[in-house]
């Protein structure tokens, strides 16, 4: 018998599925490390699910936690240093029309910026407000419009 904590886990899930993909996408063009970015969310996600005191929106702590995940797991990946790609000549992304090539150029820029301004701009083009984007990073409202004015001239830029 599924308990209640499950179903509204589940539920949960349900709810924020593309809210956490988005953030796992930002870390990683790799359709494998997207879906183990996603599966170490869930666990953190369910290991503080318990605990979860609603002390802000269950929307605004699913992104404190997946952003917060995903920027531990990009440092580790980091200090171990590259990995080698085995290429298996298979693209099942690869599309070739142009509002696919600008989008791919976009999450190419971003994908240049650090983590914590990944995240800012991956927050800002969901549609958060300014003090929702500073209360999931963990800055003030002007820090967060300072940074993405910052974030502007640097992805414009980026080539």
């Amino acid at each position: 018998m599924e308990s209640n904590e499950n179903r509204a886990f589940a539920k949960l899930v349900r709810e924020q599925r593309s809210n956490i993909y988005t953030v796992c996408y930002m870390f990683s063009n790799d359709e494998d490390e997207v879906n183990d970015l996603f599966q170490e969310v869930l666990i953190h996600l369910w290991n503080g699910f318990s605990s979860f005191q609603g002390k802000s929106s269950i929307g605004t702590w699913v992104y404190r936690v997946a952003l917060n995940t995903c920027i531990s797991v990009d440092r580790k990946k980091k200090k171990m240093g590259k990995k080698v790609e085995l290429d298996m000549n298979l693209n099942l992304f690869e599309d070739n029309d142009s509002d696919t090539r600008q989008i791919k150029q976009l999450y190419d820029r971003i994908h240049q910026l650090g983590p914590i301004d990944r995240a800012i701009v991956l927050l800002w083009l969901d549609n958060l407000s300014y003090e929702e984007i500073g209360a999931i990073i963990g800055i003030s409202t002007k820090n967060v419009s300072v940074k993405l004015v910052r974030i502007r001239e640097q992805l414009k830029n980026t080539k």
